[in-house]
């Protein structure tokens, strides 16, 4: 199909979704193919509704391969993981053994609670991974807007993964998609009360925690992304981490925007935009320690 018809198709899908009362996502979920990988649904990670977790491991079975823990975005008020199957199945036809975890949202918590729900979903990942195939020794964080925010946060802040009993230079890297890194003061409405709102804590943006010792990061944004600026937090970040000396690649992407940027991963709307490519040559490059080819567009915003 062309690109310019997989772009009108992307729009009539968020269209159906908008209309049916069905997040987009899930529309690009339920048009995903399946059968691309096995799945083992609804496991607890910790106590509580909202403590599950789905993984996505290779059709034909896979020992000791990399993982990525992947946390949708929402808002923090809403997601759920179900409706990120086409991420698990995609990254698991690439090699990779996928977990998805729900985690708490407003109103039930605040900042920063679902950073605790994350950090156990990590660690909960480290001690069970290596019975579905996968190596806990080479765990990546993945995340989607709100859930890049909570990627990076464990990556780059020890708090989080420090009450499990680990710290962030576990993780091989880290992968964040038009993710909110340095969004001081709370602008959004939504937002606001989710991070404390006028009282949020100078500690809860990522960008003011970056150290040398920091995990290899891949930033992928959508340059016409209007809802999380991308200069601002994908170009503020990825500054902070080369002062830092930490390994980085920035990558832009024209023709998509803030959502379409992670409905480029599932199987249907994949020539959007090579985010897929990106993320496999990341990680198989082990967080860019060893050569790898990206297909990128890599005009910043």
């Amino acid at each position: 199909m062309p690109k310019p018809a997989i772009a009108v198709f992307a729009a009539a899908l968020f269209v159906v979704g908008a209309l049916s009362a069905c997040s987009p996502l899930s529309v690009v979920n339920a048009v995903s193919p399946q059968g691309e990988a096995r799945t083992s649904t609804g496991l607890r990670y910790a106590p509580g509704n909202r403590h599950l977790a789905d993984i996505y491991q290779p059709a034909a079975g896979t020992a000791n391969a990399p993982v990525i823990v992947f946390f949708y975005g929402g808002n923090w008020v809403s997601g759920d993981r179900k409706d990120y199957a086409f991420v698990g199945r995609a990254l698991a036809a690439r090699g990779f053994v996928v977990v998805i975890p729900d985690y708490r949202l407003y109103p039930e918590v605040r900042y920063p609670d679902f950073l605790d729900d994350s950090a156990q979903a990590v660690a909960w990942t480290r001690r069970e991974i290596a019975a579905r195939g996968g190596d806990p020794a080479k765990i990546f964080l993945m995340g989607h807007s709100a859930g890049a925010y909570n990627a990076a946060m464990l990556a780059l802040d020890p708090r989080w993964l420090g009450k499990q009993g680990s710290k962030p230079e576990v993780l091989r890297g880290w992968i964040g998609l038009a993710g909110p890194y340095d969004f001081l003061p709370v602008t959004n409405r939504t937002t606001r009360p989710v991070f404390l709102y006028p009282d949020t804590p100078a500690d809860s943006q990522p960008v003011d925690h970056v150290t040398s010792t920091a995990p290899p990061a891949l930033l992928i944004a959508a340059n016409s992304d209007n809802l999380v600026n991308p200069a601002r937090n994908t170009g503020g970040l990825a500054a902070r981490l080369r002062t830092a000396q930490v390994p980085v690649q920035e990558v832009y992407y024209d023709g998509v925007n803030h959502v379409t940027l992670v409905a480029s991963l599932s199987t249907s709307l994949r020539r959007l935009a090579p985010a897929l490519d990106a993320v496999e040559a990341f990680v198989r490059s082990d967080g860019g320690r060893q050569p790898a080819s990206v297909k990128t567009q890599t005009t910043p915003p």
